[in-house]
């Protein structure tokens, strides 16, 4: 495949759009079923568990949290940070996993500088908050798994604490910015090369090794994701492996950008096992 300096703008701009690449349904109609999947999943999630919704995490007006809480009270599994949205709480609760949903700003009220600082200081909240949690998971698809990279890749030394992050799953994320700085994509977020360049993780892998050298990675694609999508999580886990990280790759069959996040819902879903059983074994 042509490397993406010698593509035009045109092709790029398709690579980096995930709904034209679904083989269940048009690009609108796949954008508004993942919409309608995940606001049901997360109306499902809130009758399930104890919820705490909109806690703050900075002075922010985006700067909220939404925290489902196992009836169980069994708070000793471990905590999964869910980017946007509560519906992967669904089999999670009844496991004892307390679940995490992270709103942060996005463009253009929010630049990637503020985003990233937003999910880093979220984490921080929450493990002065629940200090007696054992564990701490990052989960994020898409811009999501680019924001837990980047917390993963974070100097805490810049910070009030250094959370101990025991696993974190990458979900059909960009790992490299600087493709996107000439597309569409950009134009709400308006990053310069410099800009891209600090909030790429793939450029960050040095300090990921410093920060997150016991955290357990796991970097998921679709089947169908585009050639682009597969290749940028391809060359982050070879990058990762390269550097003696604790990182797997899945390459998950019969999925497209979408409903390889979607069918977290179902504690079937073969993603689902992997994230209890890495919870489970550390």
């Amino acid at each position: 495949m042509m490397h993406w300096t010698k593509m035009k703008k045109d092709e790029l701009e398709r690579q980096y759009s995930p709904s034209w690449w679904s083989h269940r349904m048009s690009a609108d109609d796949v954008i508004k079923a993942h919409v309608k999947a995940l606001k049901e999943g997360t109306e499902q999630a809130r009758g399930l568990a104890q919820t705490l919704l909109n806690v703050p995490y900075g002075e922010g007006d985006g700067e909220k949290l939404d925290v489902y809480i196992p009836s169980t009270n069994s708070l000793g599994i471990g905590m999964l940070l869910a980017e946007e949205s509560g519906f992967m709480a669904v089999p999670l609760v009844d496991k004892g996993v307390v679940v995490v949903a992270v709103d942060y700003d996005t463009a253009p009220k929010g630049s990637m500088d503020l985003m990233v600082s937003q999910v880093r200081r979220s984490v921080v909240s929450v493990v002065q908050q629940y200090s007696h949690i054992s564990g701490l998971y990052l989960c994020g698809h898409s811009a999501g798994a680019h924001l837990a990279a980047m917390v993963l890749s974070t100097d805490w030394s810049q910070y009030s604490i250094t959370p101990q992050i025991k696993g974190a799953f990458l979900v059909s994320g960009i790992y490299d910015l600087l493709p996107i700085l000439s597309t569409y994509i950009n134009e709400p977020l308006k990053m310069t090369e410099e800009v891209g360049v600090r909030n790429s993780p793939s450029k960050l892998v040095p300090q990921l090794k410093l920060s997150s050298s016991s955290c357990q990675i796991i970097v998921a694609v679709a089947e169908n994701d585009s050639p682009e999508f597969r290749k940028q999580s391809e060359e982050y886990y070879k990058t990762l492996e390269a550097s003696g990280l604790n990182v797997t790759m899945e390459d998950v069959a019969n999925t497209d950008h979408f409903n390889i996040i979607e069918q977290l819902v179902d504690g079937e879903y073969d993603l689902t096992k992997l994230l209890l059983k890495t919870m489970r074994r550390s």
